[in-house]
C-alpha cells in the first residue's frame, strides 16, 4: 500500500467525524491538508536557511498627506474585522474576553464599536464591523450587540463562524476521542483559519457583492488597532495585496513570532512554535530579528478570492504543530496535537505581500491581568472618538506590570486586589508586585517600583499612598 494510501485511510475517520459535524467540504480539504503533512513527519519547523532576518522595511513615519487623502478615498470600501473568538479562561473567565471591562463600565466591544462608529459620523461612510466569532464566543457577542442597533448595516452580516476541528492523537494520529467531555475533542484551527471560514460562511462574497473590498484585520483584545487612514491610503493606492503592521521588537518581544525573509526573498512569519529548539536563542535575537508581527492586516478581498480560487479554496499556509492535553485543564492527560496557522503567515503567500513598521501604539494586547490592569489606569487615556492615547508623562512608552500569578492571575482574584480600580500608573516605568498585595483608592506609582508582601501574609497598601522608586530615572 503506497503512503498515499495509507494518509486516505487514516483520514477517512477524521472525514467522517467531520461531515457528521456538519463541516463543509472546503474546511475538510484544508484539514486534510494539513494532517497529510503530520503523516509524512512535518514539524511545523521553520529553520533559518528559511528564515532570513529583515534588514529594513518602509515605516509609517515615512507615510505622507496625500496617502492619508488616498484613505480617505477608500473608506467607503473599507471594513474593520475583528478576531473575536476568544474566551478569556486563561484569565479565569468563562465568557468571550471582549465583554470584560476596560475603561470604567466600557468593555473591549463597547470601544470597538464606538470606534466604528466615531469614524462613520466623521466621514459619513457606512463602514462595517464584522467578527469573527466561535461557537464558545458569539451568542453572548450578539447579545451584547443588541444595545446597539446603529451598528447593523444592511446586507452585511455582523459576524460569521471560525470552524472547529478534530484533535489528533499523538500516539497513534487518529481522531480523539473522549466521552467523558466529547467538546474537548474539538479545538479552533487558530486564526489562520479566517480564510476558509470568510468562504464558508458566505462572508468574503457577500463583502464583495456590497463593494467592500479593504479589509482591516486585528484581534478584539487589542485597543490600540484602529482603522488609521494614512495606512489604509498607502494599502489601497499602492494595490497591496496583503499588508502586514510589524512593529520594533524589544526584550519583553523575545519569545513571539517575527518578520523574516524566505530564501527566495519572499516574507514570512516564523511563530516560536515553528523554530526548531536548537535555533531558540538565535529566534529570540531582537537585533537579528528586528519585527515582530502586531497582527494587524490589511487583505484585498479580490486578491484573496482570486488566490483562493487559484488554490481551490487551500492557500495552503505553513503548519503550526500543537502539543498539548486533551484536557487542558489537566496536564496528565493523554496528548493530542492541534493542528493550526496563523493568518499572518498569508503574507508569505500573496504576490507582492509587504510589511510596513508602525509605532508601538498600534500594538496594546492583554493577554494578562497586568496587561488589562496598564490598559484600565490612567497610562491609557480614551479619546473623544473613542481611540487610546498613551498619557504624556509615558513618553510614548506605556508601563510594564508584572504581577504575582498566584494571587493575580484570575480577573475576579486581581479585581479584588485592587477594588477602587487601577492605581495611577501614568508615571511609572514598572510596576513589580511579589505577594498577595491589595492596593487602596487613589493609590500613585512613579519611576521603577517593586513591592513585596511578606510570605504568606497578606498587605494593604493605604488610601492616597505614593509609590516610588529611591532615585528617580529617565524612561531610557
Amino acid at each position: 500500500m503506497t503512503t498515499h494510501q495509507t494518509t486516505a485511510s487514516a483520514f477517512a475517520a477524521f472525514e467522517r467525524k467531520m461531515r457528521s459535524a456538519g463541516l463543509s467540504q472546503t474546511f475538510i480539504d484544508n484539514f486534510r491538508f494539513y494532517y497529510e503533512q503530520l503523516v509524512q513527519g512535518a514539524t511545523g519547523y521553520i529553520s533559518r536557511q528559511e528564515a532570513q532576518p529583515v534588514e529594513a522595511l518602509p515605516s509609517y513615519h515615512e507615510l505622507d498627506a496625500s496617502l492619508q487623502r488616498a484613505g480617505e478615498e477608500a473608506l467607503r470600501r473599507a471594513f474593520v474585522l475583528k478576531l473575536n473568538g476568544g474566551l478569556g479562561t486563561s484569565m479565569g473567565i468563562d465568557g468571550p474576553k471582549s465583554l470584560l471591562p476596560v475603561k470604567g463600565e466600557l468593555t473591549f466591544l463597547d470601544i470597538i464599536v464606538r470606534q466604528v462608529l466615531a469614524l462613520r459620523k466623521r466621514f459619513d461612510v457606512s463602514i462595517p464591523l464584522v467578527l469573527m466569532n466561535s461557537f464558545h464566543t458569539r451568542d453572548a457577542t450578539l447579545r451584547a450587540l443588541e444595545a446597539y442597533p446603529e451598528l447593523k448595516i444592511q446586507g452585511v452580516p455582523l459576524d460569521f463562524m471560525q470552524h472547529m476541528e478534530p484533535k489528533v492523537w499523538k500516539e497513534t494520529l487518529s481522531p480523539a476521542e473522549w466521552p467523558a467531555d466529547p467538546e474537548k475533542e474539538w479545538c479552533p484551527p487558530g486564526h489562520g483559519d479566517i480564510y476558509p471560514a470568510l468562504i464558508d460562511s458566505g462572508m468574503l462574497s457577500t463583502l464583495l457583492d456590497a463593494g467592500y473590498e479593504y479589509a482591516f484585520v486585528s484581534n478584539v483584545d487589542n485597543l490600540g488597532a484602529v482603522l488609521d487612514l494614512a495606512i489604509l491610503g498607502h494599502f489601497a493606492h499602492n494595490r497591496i495585496p496583503f499588508l502586514m503592521e510589524v512593529a520594533q521588537r524589544t526584550p519583553a518581544d523575545r519569545k513571539g513570532g517575527h518578520l523574516a525573509r524566505s530564501s527566495d526573498g519572499r516574507l514570512i512569519l516564523r511563530e516560536s512554535a515553528q523554530c526548531p529548539p536548537e535555533e531558540e536563542a538565535e529566534f529570540q535575537d531582537i537585533h537579528l530579528y528586528r519585527y515582530f508581527n502586531t497582527n494587524n492586516l490589511w487583505i484585498n478581498l479580490r486578491a484573496l478570492a482570486e488566490t483562493l480560487e487559484r488554490r481551490h479554496g487551500v492557500l495552503g499556509l505553513p503548519l503550526i504543530r500543537n502539543e498539548k492535553p486533551i484536557d487542558p485543564t489537566d496536564p496528565t492527560t493523554p496528548r493530542v496535537y492541534q493542528l493550526e496557522t496563523a493568518m499572518g503567515s498569508a503574507i508569505g503567500v500573496f504576490e507582492g505581500a509587504q510589511a510596513i513598521c508602525v509605532p508601538r501604539s498600534r500594538f496594546a494586547p492583554v493577554k494578562k491581568n497586568s496587561d488589562l490592569l496598564v490598559l484600565m489606569s490612567d497610562a491609557y487615556h480614551l479619546n473623544e472618538d473613542y481611540t487610546l492615547s498613551l498619557a504624556p508623562e509615558c513618553n510614548g512608552t506605556p508601563p510594564v506590570a508584572t504581577l504575582d500569578d498566584r494571587y493575580y492571575l484570575l480577573y475576579e482574584a486581581m479585581k479584588a486586589r485592587f477594588p477602587a480600580g487601577a492605581p495611577s500608573l501614568r508615571r511609572c516605568i514598572s510596576l513589580t508586585v511579589r505577594g498577595d498585595v491589595t492596593f487602596g483608592a487613589n493609590v500613585t506609582v512613579a519611576g521603577r517600583v517593586v513591592i513585596e508582601a511578606p510570605e504568606g501574609e497578606p498587605l494593604r497598601i493605604p488610601d492616597g499612598a505614593v509609590l516610588e522608586e529611591a532615585t528617580s530615572r529617565d524612561r531610557s
